[in-house]
């Protein structure tokens, strides 16, 4: 009678893979960038960002790309946006892809390089929408005051 032996082989881990995550924050949006090793393919909220509308929100997201040069044909970069309108959105990527290309490559040349060209890139817009306050139809404008 034969006995039948079963070894289990030990799976080899793989290489950790680079990755970087950037978060971006404008009004109500909130942007999260992530990078991996790739061709230079970028999405937002899975659409490639050659076909993001309205245009001059796209032109605005690529900034970052273009002020890092070369470097974009190396890593791909995913996208996810919420909240807020198209403007708000598009800062909060822009920053959130400036921030993941910097802790990516480790690169402080060029974060200085976006800190030149505009703060905002690297460093968040803070400012928010007044509250509205009673007695008028928004934050600061009161009703007509009638003397008689």
């Amino acid at each position: 009678m034969q006995t039948i032996r079963v070894v289990r082989l030990k799976k080899q881990k793989k290489a950790a893979k680079k990755v970087a995550i950037g978060v971006g924050k404008r009004k109500k949006a909130v942007a999260r960038a992530n990078i991996k090793e790739g061709t230079g393919v970028v999405r937002i909220n899975s659409k490639l960002l050659e076909t993001y509308q309205p245009e001059m929100y796209q032109l605005k997201i690529q900034e970052p790309l273009l002020i890092a040069g070369d470097r974009m044909s190396k890593i791909n970069i995913d996208v996810n946006v919420s909240s807020g309108g198209f403007a708000s959105q598009a800062d909060a990527s822009r920053t959130a892809i400036a921030n993941a290309i910097v802790t990516y490559f480790k690169d402080t040349e060029l974060e200085k390089e976006y800190r030149k060209y505009d703060r905002t890139l690297i460093v968040g817009d803070s400012r928010q929408k007044e509250a509205k306050k009673p007695l008028g139809p928004g934050a600061r404008s009161k009703k007509q005051k009638s003397y008689r």
